[in-house]
């Protein structure tokens, strides 16, 4: 009589213990990618940080709405005392009466032209540096006043 009880005891025991396994395993599963056990609504293992399952609404396309009503055009213009100037007209004002400042007067700047008549080019060192400057600079320059 007491093994008789022992063996429904153990049966009952193994029954039980097999309806928390069922229960267990329908509220969990398996990681993919390190094999935990996780929650059966985990998208995201949280032992590993791999995604275990696709989103809901993920495996459709955005719907990309572009609205580009933009009307800008690129265009120089000349504005705001800015004149533009010949580089081979300087250039020559400069290699012949650049010690008088000629090539200032040229590009509107009165006083720096003054300046180079009473200091003979800004004593030659002006007049060599701004032959070497015209000579790098594109054709036509513009020129501030």
């Amino acid at each position: 009589m007491v093994a008789d009880i022992q063996t429904r005891d153990d049966t009952q025991a193994i029954t039980e213990t097999t309806a928390d396994n069922s229960l267990q395993t329908n509220n969990t599963k398996f990681c993919k990618h390190c094999g935990k056990k996780i929650a059966a609504a985990a998208i995201v293992c949280p032992a590993c940080g791999c995604q275990v399952e696709e989103m809901k609404g993920q495996n459709s396309a955005p719907n990309i709405t572009i609205t580009n009503t933009n009307t800008n055009t690129n265009t120089n213009t000349v504005s705001g005392g800015t004149y533009e100037r010949n580089k081979y007209v300087a250039l020559v004002l400069c290699f012949f009466f650049g010690w008088l400042g000629a090539h200032k007067f040229y590009e509107g700047k009165t006083f720096l032209g003054v300046l180079y008549i009473f200091t003979v080019g800004l004593f030659v060192i002006g007049w060599a540096a701004d032959f070497i400057s015209l000579l790098f600079k594109p054709n036509p320059y513009y020129v501030r006043v």
